[in-house]
């Protein structure tokens, strides 16, 4: 059944709607999450308190883990497609510069609901050479405050088996208001 149609029928059913949410997921109002537990629109909204597939964390906590090496940090802020066109190879052009979290590896377009055959295997590989392939190495996965990719993101990343997932839901934006330093982010090339 497809997403909009499982959407609208949680909007036309909403006395099924409790039975129909995966387990372990959040109660969010009705139509937050399809049923595969991702948010398919509106991308830029508030967010829960808590991750199910993740340990939540906030601005210090973010900091002690990166600032130990304890975990490998990604963005997962969207940014433009950009199609091989002659000699210019496929890439991303970001909407503007991006300043994420020193350190990071930014991997664009990964934290939309539905994902490409190429961009899922463009998030998989990349899992694996930040993980050195290991399931249970540390991943601490950010965007901005209020961001359902990043909440998108980390849930694939369960559903593909990694074990130690942090979710910083503040983001770039609470680093920032922290007082903390961003640099410039380069998204890795598909």
């Amino acid at each position: 059944m497809g997403r909009w149609l499982c959407g609208l029928l949680l909007g036309l059913l909403p006395g099924l709607a409790p039975a129909l949410v995966p387990p372990g997921m959040p109660s969010l109002e009705l139509g937050t999450l399809d049923l595969d537990g991702y948010r398919d629109h509106a991308y830029h909204a508030p967010v829960p308190a808590q991750h199910p597939d993740a340990t939540t964390v906030n601005t210090p906590e973010a900091r002690a883990l990166i600032d130990s090496a304890q975990v490998v940090a990604i963005d997962v802020m969207a940014a433009t497609a950009r199609p091989a066109d002659g000699d210019v190879p496929a890439g991303f052009i970001p909407s503007k510069v991006r300043r994420h979290i020193p350190g990071s590896t930014w991997l664009p377009n990964v934290g939309y609901a539905e994902l490409t055959p190429a961009v899922e295997r463009y998030y998989r590989d990349n899992l694996a050479r930040l993980s050195g392939g290991d399931h249970a190495r540390a991943l601490l996965i950010y965007c901005i405050a209020d961001c359902w990719l990043s909440w998108n993101a980390v849930h694939r990343a369960a559903s593909w088996g990694y074990r130690r997932l942090y979710w910083y839901p503040e983001g770039s934006d609470g680093w920032a208001e922290a007082g903390l330093p961003l640099s410039e982010a380069v998204p890795v090339a598909p």
